[in-house]
């Protein structure tokens, strides 16, 4: 297997695999460093793909990167020695053994895989190799989040023996998809997962919410509501998870959109955390929150606020944080962080295993709604007992 080595000067030549409106975002995070040159884009999506490059060309000077159509290419390029894996999540597991073989250094979004079974092969396949990877939960590399654990570590809540998370938003009575704007290569889109004959406009722009593509909503922003517990109590892999879904109401999915999920840890608290995407549309700002509920204090914590309430004084704020710049500067300082291990070789925030360990609690959770027991994980034999 091929070792992962900086580029000459810091310079970081990266290659962007999936080109959507997070890989857009993403790509131009990292070009937000001087030092970072995007050689190639990727994607299977015509229009994504124009999109890309011309943003790319604009942000460094005119110098525009090669328009790639199928990944591996990027993979076989010796001049990329990181990738941004942003595509759907159908396709990160094979995508990231396949950089991972290559000796790239790489920069996945969440959630990670579909199965605790692609998990612990990445986790091998990682582990293998000298690769820097970094999962996209940016919340590990976040100045609110690394201030609120500090909060919990020093004991001012007391022992915590429950963590309470929402996220609320709707998706159940969107209009139809818009038709395709050019050329989409459906073969190679649908890649790892069953066949199908005609172009599905509606599979293509809301993948999130079909089974065959991705873990559902619960999934998609319960790594992240997770992995926020998970730092904040400094947790290990979950004991057991039991989970219950409503009723599907935008039935041209298969996925609920209201969902509750328990998690139970060997550090002795409970995690839950309930998704509701059939409720009303708040301000990016307050749709989510996880609550931690000491024994001396209670302490909320938000995209952009983190407040502390204690004892006998539950009206009062007792200690208030705030971002630095705001919720956008999360993945900045994970990006950032990225390039310098990519740069250093250290371990970033958010390796393999972090984003495993998010990832895995979303996906028992849908083997306990679907099977409608609770799931137990084997830390030991990395399997899961049903």
């Amino acid at each position: 297997m091929l070792a992962a080595q900086a580029a000459p000067s810091d310079q970081v030549n990266l290659g962007a695999i999936g080109s959507g409106g997070r890989g857009m975002y993403v790509m131009g995070v990292f070009q937000k460093d001087p030092n970072v040159r995007v050689g190639s884009v990727c994607d299977v999506y015509e229009p994504n793909l124009e999109k890309a490059l011309s943003l790319a060309s604009k942000a460094q000077g005119g110098q525009s990167p090669r328009a790639i159509r199928n990944y591996k290419q990027i993979l076989d390029d010796k001049s990329i020695n990181a990738v941004l894996i942003a595509t759907p999540e159908h396709w990160h597991h094979r995508m990231t053994l396949d950089a991972i073989a290559a000796g790239k250094d790489i920069y996945v979004e969440k959630p990670l895989c579909q199965t605790p079974e692609q998990g612990m092969d990445l986790i091998r396949a990682e582990k293998a190799s000298k690769c820097i990877v970094q999962v996209g939960m940016q919340r590990r590399s976040y100045d609110l989040y690394l201030e609120g654990r500090k909060i919990v570590a020093a004991g001012t809540l007391g022992p915590v023996r429950m963590v309470r998370s929402w996220w609320l938003n709707n998706y159940v009575n969107q209009p139809p998809p818009a038709k395709l704007d050019g050329p989409l290569d459906w073969e190679q889109w649908q890649g790892p997962v069953k066949r199908r004959v005609a172009v599905d406009p509606l599979r293509f722009r809301h993948w999130r919410y079909f089974s065959e593509y991705a873990g559902g909503i619960a999934a998609d922003q319960g790594a992240h509501a997770f992995d926020g517990m998970h730092l904040l109590m400094d947790a290990s892999y979950p004991l057991a998870v039991t989970a219950i879904g409503n009723k599907i109401q935008a039935t041209q999915f298969d996925q609920p959109e209201s969902m509750v999920t328990i998690a139970e840890y060997p550090e002795e608290f409970t995690g839950i955390f309930t998704i509701n995407y059939a409720a009303m549309k708040y301000q990016s700002k307050n749709d989510q929150l996880s609550q931690l509920d000491g024994d001396k204090a209670r302490m909320d914590i938000g995209r952009e606020e983190c407040r502390v309430y204690m004892q006998g004084a539950e009206d009062t704020v007792a200690i208030a944080k705030r971002s630095e710049r705001g919720f956008g500067y999360a993945a900045e300082l994970h990006v950032q962080n990225f390039l310098e291990c990519v740069r250093t070789r250290k371990t970033p925030t958010a390796p393999m295993r972090i984003g495993f360990q998010a990832c895995l609690v979303t996906l028992l959770a849908n083997i306990s709604r679907k099977t409608g027991r609770r799931v137990r994980w084997d830390d030991v034999a990395g399997k899961v007992i049903l």
